[in-house]
């Protein structure tokens, strides 16, 4: 079965719950389970369950099948979000336009094509989509 994954802020933002309506439309239009991503910062001392992810995204969305919540713990979102790809072996991750750039920046340090998506198709076999902010 295919699998989606999409990092998702908690509490849940304007942006975060944009990503994630789209992550639910590319799973059910892939028939693909999902994975929802959460990353707790050690730097901020705050400590997110599952439950707490669960119950903010249900809240949101209503009750979700084929859909498996995470919290990681990491120094940096960007850094956790790829091992978390690259452990789930996931077909595709669900990234909101503010995370792209951030995942860019990261890039460039480490290679001369800041290409998210051709980075990861080539390290990591995941296609990217963006979601952008909407302009109302």
């Amino acid at each position: 079965m295919a699998l989606v994954v999409v990092p998702v802020r908690y509490p849940l933002t304007k942006h975060s719950r944009r990503t994630l309506e789209r992550a639910l439309e590319v799973a059910r239009d892939r028939d693909a389970a999902l994975t929802i991503l959460h990353v707790d910062l050690y730097q901020n001392g705050r400590k997110v369950t599952r439950i707490d992810l669960k119950e903010a995204v249900e809240g949101t969305f209503g009750p979700l099948e084929n859909v498996r919540y995470i919290v990681r713990s990491g120094f940096l979102v960007e850094e956790s979000i790829l091992e978390e790809v690259a452990a789930e072996e996931a077909d595709a991750v669900v990234i909101g336009g503010q995370q792209a750039s951030r995942l860019r920046r990261i890039f460039r340090r480490f290679t001369d094509n800041p290409d998210i998506n051709q980075y990861l198709r080539t390290h990591l076999d995941c296609e990217v989509i963006t979601v952008e902010p909407s302009r109302t």
